[in-house]
């Protein structure tokens, strides 16, 4: 068997800006983490609202994960913008509801992970995003048939262009067919502060379901 190694114990940092404790935690999680992403976009953190979603496929079991835009969090969880009929995510919603995210902030040595059930926000939510977005990327949501074989890039601009030209003289371009937000409600957030010698600090907040209250605990590194 080759067991040539193409990395090898890359170097690595020592984490020991912060700390992070029991008393210092808001009691609910979605105001804890708008603390933390305010300081993240505070301390120039490029692009903050990065995340990593990942989902399963059921009933392989298949997980599939990618980096994505967080856009909006409400008083019920974290909404993300997408094509929700053609993409790999998508399919994998269809058959399994639960999805997680992860957050990481270099400058603050700080992650947040979140897991929970997924459910699709109103159309009149999704177009009042979508009104936000710029016209050519308004434009791009129609044209992609995200996540399906294309044969070349000439074939997805021709794709971008056929739809610029059927939206030529539309003053408002209309949600596009199956495109829009899904927001994860949680059932558990970790807050994750990264501390020398890897000794971090890690709290975990879960409940069983919205009508009950959140449970605080801490975990070991």
């Amino acid at each position: 068997m080759n067991k040539e190694r193409f990395i090898f114990a890359p170097a690595t940092k020592q984490y020991t800006k912060y700390t992070l404790s029991r008393s210092s935690l808001h009691p609910n999680p979605l105001a804890q983490f708008n603390t933390w992403y305010g300081q993240a976009v505070e301390s120039g953190e490029p692009l903050a609202e990065s995340c990593t979603l990942a989902t399963a496929s059921l009933p392989s079991g298949r997980v599939s994960a990618r980096v994505v835009l967080f856009k909006e969090l409400d008083n019920r969880g974290f909404i993300v913008y997408s094509n929700w009929r053609t993409s790999k995510k998508a399919m994998d919603v269809k058959s399994n509801p639960r999805a997680a995210i992860t957050f990481f902030w270099k400058t603050q040595e700080r992650q947040v992970r979140v897991e929970g059930i997924t459910e699709f926000v109103t159309p009149e939510e999704s177009l009042a995003y979508f009104r936000t977005r710029p016209r050519e990327s308004q434009i791009g949501a129609h044209a992609s048939p995200q996540s399906q074989v294309v044969n070349s890039r000439e074939e997805l601009d021709q794709y971008v262009q056929e739809a610029r030209e059927k939206f030529n003289g539309v003053k408002e371009i209309p949600l596009p067919e199956g495109w829009g937000g899904m927001r994860i409600v949680p059932d558990e957030i970790e807050f994750w502060q990264g501390r020398d010698n890897r000794v971090h600090d890690r709290f975990s907040y879960t409940r069983e379901n919205e009508a009950t209250e959140w449970k605080i605990v801490r975990l070991a590194p």
